[in-house]
């Protein structure tokens, strides 16, 4: 198993301290018998100085590096250049902000490195604040977190934030790279591995999704996230349900009512997804209009 394999673990990140989740990386990656392995921290111009202090201490550890970047470049081309940078057969990707949720995280995923990609999934914790608008919106995903419910659409439910790919797949179908605002490079990635005919392999071996934005930074990254589902609504056609849906109320010739009602109570809903008391109906009706209202300009 681990003796066939070599393994880069690499973790993009911005703006966030990830040197408790590099420490239990490394701990366990030592701990299997024959592994080569490395982790690499890839900074994306982070400007969050005491993130950048504590992320400094990765350089002191056996096998990790930090890798600072110049400026931001997006989460597309700091995943690419990473895979560049890995000197591993097999490149383990986890986001900055996860943490490990099992002893045997890393194993798990060595047991599989005869396939091409593999997606592990993630978990939630239970105590979560119900005021945190991104803690409730991923609570309503949790159900397609499920490897048995993954599996029916390994393309549509693959992920960026906890997979291992072949490095040769990563050179040869790199993300793209026009993807420098939020959202939906993990999308396109999918629909390239399935016109590629590459197989993505689900399988239960998650990690924790910890730490949640502000109320107020999560709309903000929503509405950046539409803006980038906008750009590239040719290409993620069939890989969006909200673009699904906004395209049949267009053919249905209701749009509009949709785009008045967001005319008239955006700000107000806003409002009400920034507060304390956020509601996961106001946020898919947030969603919903401003994404609509893009294609009443």
């Amino acid at each position: 198993m681990s003796d066939l394999c070599t393994l880069s673990i690499l973790i993009p990140t911005y703006n966030d301290v990830c040197l408790d989740l590099v420490t239990s990386l490394q701990e366990e990656a030592s701990s299997i018998p024959g592994l080569s392995f490395e982790i690499i921290v890839g900074d994306d111009g982070s400007s969050d100085t005491s993130a950048l202090s504590a992320n400094s201490k990765v350089d002191t550890l056996p096998h990790c590096r930090l890798l600072l970047r110049g400026k931001n470049v997006g989460r597309a081309a700091i995943r690419n250049f990473l895979a560049r940078e890995a000197k591993g057969e097999w490149l383990l990707y986890v986001d900055s902000h996860m943490s490990v949720v099992r002893d045997d995280y890393i194993s798990t995923y060595l047991s599989h490195c005869g396939e091409a990609l593999v997606y592990g999934g993630y978990t939630l914790p239970l105590d979560g604040s119900r005021r945190n608008l991104r803690y409730l919106y991923e609570c309503s995903c949790i159900y397609g977190q499920d490897v048995k419910v993954r599996q029916q659409s390994p393309y549509s439910n693959f992920h960026t934030s906890n997979f291992m790919v072949r490095r040769e797949v990563m050179l040869t179908h790199p993300f793209d790279e026009r993807f420098r605002r939020y959202g939906y490079e993990d999308v396109l990635f999918g629909k390239t591995m399935r016109e590629a005919g590459i197989t993505i392999l689900h399988i239960n071996n998650p990690v924790g999704f910890e730490r949640f934005e502000s109320n107020e930074r999560f709309v903000a990254k929503t509405e950046e996230g539409l803006e980038t589902l906008w750009t590239f609504r040719d290409e993620l056609r069939g890989y969006s349900r909200l673009l699904s849906v906004s395209e049949r109320l267009e053919r249905w010739h209701v749009a509009w009512v949709f785009r008045l009602a967001h005319k008239v109570m955006g700000k107000t809903l806003r409002r009400h997804l920034t507060g304390k008391g956020p509601s996961l109906a106001g946020f898919k009706a947030y969603r919903l209009g401003c994404f609509l209202e893009k294609g009443g300009r």
